[in-house]
């Protein structure tokens, strides 16, 4: 099969994953009352849900080690950053440390994705170079083909 009808089951949860931490930062809802609901709202034979699960219940679980890798890559507290760049960060950074078997340069990029979709313009260049940097860090021996 050549070619895609749009982006695939990990990348949707991805985008839902993103959603889903935005709810919570914004309302403090209980994660299990924000999973159903999303269960509810979306066909689950359209992502993966349990990488969804995992981003949604794994980002706020460790959000205390999160924010401390993202610390020396950022420019402001991150309290201060959107709340889509803050969701956005946090869940890179978190595949970066629980899923090693995913590329530097497929975080980054969806990261990339996701805030074009969601976040302000401005937020895009900040995404990828604070991400960018935090991936060439926690992992010095893979290398991003093409850009970087």
């Amino acid at each position: 099969m050549t070619g895609t009808a749009g982006p695939g089951p990990r990348s949707r949860a991805r985008a839902l994953a993103l959603q889903a931490l935005y709810q919570w930062q914004m309302t403090g809802q209980d994660l299990s009352e924000i999973e159903r609901q999303f269960f509810e709202d979306n066909d689950p034979s359209g992502f993966d849900t349990r990488l969804f699960r995992d981003l949604l219940h794994g980002v706020p679980s460790h959000l205390s080690e999160l924010d401390q890798a993202l610390g020396p890559w950022i420019n402001r507290p991150l309290e201060r950053s959107g709340p889509v760049e803050r969701a956005l960060l946090r869940l890179g950074a978190y595949e970066f440390l629980y899923h090693p078997e995913v590329p530097v340069p497929v975080i980054v990029n969806e990261a990339v994705e996701l805030v074009k979709t969601f976040g302000p313009p401005e937020a895009r260049r900040y995404v990828n170079g604070v991400l960018d940097r935090l991936g060439r860090h926690l992992r010095p021996g893979e290398r991003r083909k093409g850009r970087g």
